[in-house]
């Protein structure tokens, strides 16, 4: 394979500890949010974001993300539509008392208003495997892990600009393929719900664990 030399900035100590610590400050006031409001999204915002979750390494290069943005109404109340229908099954029928119970402090239940409140949605899928030009079957490998580091890329350039998200994930998300028009072969992985906060959004008081314990050094 071709080689490029590397394009790399490198910093005195100063810069990375300033630069650390920024973007540090930044990050933890990361919260989700549940309280959207319908402003719109300024263009060009959701494409230069995504462009920095499609630079995320992946295993072998086989970039298996898809992403699909979702501004339409019509197309956002089938979705909401078909995801609290899921949803009103797993808080009626599949959820354990155990994790109704971890999700009591959050506030959430099988109504998500979200869904067609906010300005845009982000359909993430897995693609399980590629398709070449002959219509041969290429293998991806690392698929998870792969797409999970690429959405944290993207949560994390939407907050960067100033957009609130919550990750959304109903199971089973199978209706995402038929409402999106997307081929088996790709697997819903994640609804992200973009927009910016309501004026006066609450958000749950939640804790992080310790920093010694999420964290050892050897």
């Amino acid at each position: 394979m071709e080689q490029i030399k590397l394009q790399f900035e490198r910093f005195t100590e100063k810069e990375m500890i300033e630069r650390g610590q920024a973007f540090r400050a930044l990050m933890v006031r990361r919260r989700t949010v549940r309280d959207f409001d319908d402003r719109p999204i300024p263009t060009g915002v959701l494409e230069d974001a995504l462009r920095v979750a499609a630079s995320a390494p992946s295993g072998a290069n086989r970039q298996p993300w898809r992403f699909v943005i979702v501004e339409d109404p019509e197309t956002k109340a089938r979705i909401r539509v078909a995801a609290e229908k899921e949803e009103q099954e797993f808080y009626s029928t599949r959820a354990p008392d155990d994790w109704l119970e971890a999700l009591e402090p959050l506030g959430t239940d099988a109504n998500k208003p979200f869904l067609t409140e906010a300005p845009a949605l982000i359909a993430i899928f897995l693609e399980r495997f590629g398709i070449d030009e002959d219509g041969k079957r290429i293998k991806n490998y690392y698929m998870g892990e792969s797409v999970g580091i690429a959405t944290g890329f993207l949560i994390s350039a939407l907050h960067q600009v100033g957009l609130a998200t919550l990750t959304h994930t109903p199971s089973p998300m199978r209706f995402l393929n038929e409402i999106l028009n997307r081929p088996a072969r790709e697997r819903p992985y994640l609804l992200l719900v973009v927009g910016y906060p309501k004026v006066g959004a609450m958000v749950p008081a939640i804790e992080r664990l310790p920093f010694d314990t999420v964290v050892t050094k050897v």
